[in-house]
Order: structure tokens, then C-alpha cells, then sequence
């Protein structure tokens, strides 16, 4: 069994889940629309529990891999790749949220339910805003006693602009300019220690 198997479960769960919701879709579903057994299933997923993990992981490596090219490309200068991480993280959430809300309710109650998943994606947020941050320090942009304890910052401090809950309660009528602005100040505040 290939890959392309499992990516065509995960397919068939999201439809699955797009039209009856997490509470209504089980293994044999997502079998039976793939016109195959639920053991086929069971191969790649050991649970009703572990598919929905997966379909989880799937879309926050979505979320993820435009942000990770941001922080791997080192020809810009860090102040640069922070504003860019992070603006590009509020526009990929907010898209997620809004674009096409029925579906992204069903990846929020799946993800209620997956926190290994969740705290997994947490940690690589934070892991990639520390890199950016010991990067800008090596260069002498800015200094940082702790990067990762400043990566937490960061998030902490922007993260109307970006956390799920606040998007949609927002309705996404936060003006990313004011982003921005607040990018602005905290690159400000990290140089101002150096």
C-alpha cells in the first residue's frame, strides 16, 4: 500500500466530514465511499481517533509550509522574516476561518479532540519564531535572552490576529495593518536591548 492510499483516506474523510460532521463519520464510512473494506482502512489508521489525528496534521502542515520557507530563507534579514512569519501566518489562518467556515468548524472540533496534534503544531510555531529570533541575534539585529521564551511572546502578543478562535470571533475584521504596526513595535523592542 502506497502513500496515495492513505492520502486518498484522508481525502475521503475530509468529504465525509464536510457532509455529516465529526459525530457522524466513522471508519466504515470513509470505506464505504472509497468502495473498499474497513480493514483497508484500519491498514493505515488504527482508529476512528488516529484518521481524524491525521487529517489534523494534514491541515496544519498546510498551515505550516509557507511559513517554514520563510524562516529557512536566511538571504532576508531577520526583522524581515518576522514581519513576513507572522503576516503570513494571520492571512493562512484567516483564510482557513473564513473562506470556508462550515469545513473549518469541522477541523476545530477535530482538532478540540487531537491536543498531541495541537501542541505538536504549537511547538513547531514557536520553534520556527526562535529560530528567526537566534538568527536576527547572531546577525546583531536585535538580542534576546531567550529566544524561545521571546518566540512565546511574539505569538502571545499577536495572537488576536491569528488564533483561530479570535479570527472568528472577529469575523476577520481585524485590519492587518494593524499587524503590521504591532510587528513594528516588537522588532522595535527586541533591537532596543541590543
Amino acid at each position: 500500500m502506497s502513500d496515495s492510499i492513505r492520502d486518498r483516506i484522508l481525502d475521503a474523510t475530509v468529504e465525509q466530514l464536510r457532509r455529516h460532521g465529526p459525530a457522524k463519520t466513522g471508519v466504515v464510512d470513509v470505506a464505504r465511499a472509497l468502495d473498499m473494506s474497513h480493514s483497508n482502512v484500519y491498514k493505515h489508521f488504527a482508529s476512528k481517533s488516529a484518521l481524524f489525528d491525521a487529517v489534523a496534521e494534514r491541515w496544519l502542515a498546510h498551515v505550516m509550509a509557507p511559513l517554514t520557507k520563510i524562516t529557512a530563507d536566511k538571504k532576508v534579514a531577520a526583522p524581515k522574516r518576522l514581519k513576513a512569519w507572522v503576516r503570513q501566518l494571520a492571512e493562512t489562518k484567516r483564510r482557513k476561518v473564513l473562506d470556508d467556515p462550515e469545513l473549518f468548524a469541522v477541523y476545530n472540533g477535530i482538532t478540540a479532540n487531537s491536543h498531541d496534534v495541537v501542541a505538536r503544531h504549537v511547538a513547531h510555531l514557536l520553534g520556527e519564531v526562535a529560530e528567526i529570533l537566534r538568527d536576527g541575534a547572531k546577525a546583531g539585529d536585535w538580542s534576546v535572552k531567550s529566544a524561545d521564551a521571546s518566540a512565546g511572546m511574539v505569538l502571545n502578543a499577536t495572537a488576536r490576529f491569528h488564533h483561530p478562535a479570535m479570527v472568528q470571533l472577529d469575523s476577520g475584521k481585524s485590519d492587518l495593518k494593524e499587524l503590521d504596526a504591532l510587528m513594528e513595535v516588537l522588532i522595535a523592542g527586541l533591537q532596543a536591548r541590543s
